[in-house]
């Protein structure tokens, strides 16, 4: 924990010093007890950014390339994400997936906190796309309360297809936390689904984002 912290730390004054981020809504997430984080996604940046402004500990997933990298570049990129508590998925691998759903369970149970984005991918041209249901799964199946999160700007840390970042400010919104009946993993796929557009319909309001009926899709998927 103390690697954490000290990781966290250090991650939350960078982003202040350089990006002079906007935070509002803090006080929605809860203090104690288990919780879901549900972002919209707009850049490489997002889980880091909000893992360090959260004011309690979440866990993301990560590509399973971040933690099998070579050289010294690897190494470091591997320390880091584990520092973080990040989680290893392969992406596009359904068994996978499931895998590190049941790993945020594990999380959830201990009462601390996990971060997925219902999009799935990030978002490539601004639009807000139709959530997947793994965070109405995770919802109902656990009955943690799900903190809404909007983020605003980030994407101009980063542009898609750029290499070199550019520090620039952005929003990070937390709304009011959602809560849903736990009725365990036997629910019915109308709840999880009700659930799941329910918590976008929350990112939306915090986002003002132009929304899509459509999943999204990574390139590679495309």
């Amino acid at each position: 924990m103390a690697i954490y912290d000290m990781t966290r730390v250090l991650t939350r004054g960078t982003i202040k010093g350089l990006c002079r981020p906007t935070v509002e809504g803090v006080e929605n997430v809860p203090v104690e007890g288990p919780f879901i984080v549900a972002p919209n996604h707009l850049s490489f940046f997002d889980s880091v950014i909000v893992q360090a402004l959260t004011p309690r500990p979440v866990s993301f997933f990560a590509k399973a390339e971040y933690f099998t990298g070579k050289g010294l570049k690897g190494k470091l990129q591997k320390a880091f994400f584990e520092s973080v508590h990040s989680i290893p998925v392969e992406r596009g691998e359904q068994a996978a997936s499931v895998a590190a759903l049941k790993t945020l369970l594990e999380i959830l149970g201990r009462g601390d906190g996990v971060g997925i984005y219902p999009e799935g991918t990030r978002s490539r041209d601004g639009v807000l796309y139709r959530g997947r249901t793994g965070v109405g799964w995770l919802a109902l199946t656990t009955g943690a309360p799900v903190v809404p999160v909007g983020i605003i700007g980030t994407e101009k840390l980063q542009p898609a297809g750029k290499k070199t970042v550019h520090p620039a400010p952005f929003t990070l919104r937390f709304g009011k936390p959602l809560t849903f009946e736990k009725t365990g993993p036997d629910h019915s796929l109308p709840a999880r689904r009700a659930a799941t557009d329910a918590i976008m319909d929350a990112i939306a309001e915090l986002t003002g984002q132009e929304r899509s009926t459509k999943y999204n899709q990574s390139p590679a998927a495309e």
